[in-house]
């Protein structure tokens, strides 16, 4: 019982790392990158659809992603949805291919995106501790319920907290490479 919570906890931690990964590649960096535009919806036929289901979305250079419409009648609509989002980009259209030039980071944004990328990961953090008071509920539960003795929960309680301290501290690893990328000119 106590190893069937203690794998749970590990499963639901991974899904928080899974989920800092997919926050920290909508914080964009000054390279060009096709996860940024992943945030970016539009109508397409009166459904709001993600951008890359309707269009094809490439890196060009460092700093130029390119989006190619499947249907060339949806180049104005993909041009104003990338320009209403709040990424802060300007779009620029060829025929049917729009070029996403990626502004240069200016120190201030740099900080704003590096204060974005701290809440992201104390948000994960937040979460990883949480699993661990659950997964100790249910030890204690089990203590209750006299399905595991004493020495069982303080056994089990060491080890989820060594399970929270591993998730932590590659949450502060992945913080630390992505505070790296954004002050890398």
């Amino acid at each position: 019982m106590i190893n069937e919570i203690t794998s749970d906890s590990r499963e639901r931690m991974d899904k928080a790392l899974v989920a800092l990964t997919s926050a920290f590649s909508k914080i964009r960096t000054g390279r060009a990158h096709p996860a940024i535009l992943d945030s970016v919806s539009l109508d397409y036929y009166g459904t709001m659809t993600p951008l890359k289901q309707v269009a094809n979305i490439g890196v060009e250079d460092a700093r130029t992603l390119t989006v190619s419409p499947w249907e060339k009648n949806m180049v104005p609509a993909v041009e104003k949805a990338i320009m209403s989002s709040d990424l802060g980009l300007n779009p620029s259209t060829t025929g049917g291919l729009i070029r996403v030039p990626m502004p240069m980071l200016t120190e201030e944004t740099r900080k704003q995106f590096i204060k974005q990328a701290r809440a992201e990961a104390e948000n994960a953090r937040v979460s990883v501790r949480s699993i661990r008071r659950d997964a100790n509920g249910d030890f204690k539960d089990l203590l209750k319920e006299k399905e595991i003795t004493e020495d069982d929960l303080r056994r089990a309680e060491d080890s989820i907290q060594k399970l929270t301290d591993e998730f932590v501290a590659k949450i502060a690893e992945m913080l630390d490479a992505k505070e790296k990328d954004l002050m890398e000119i």
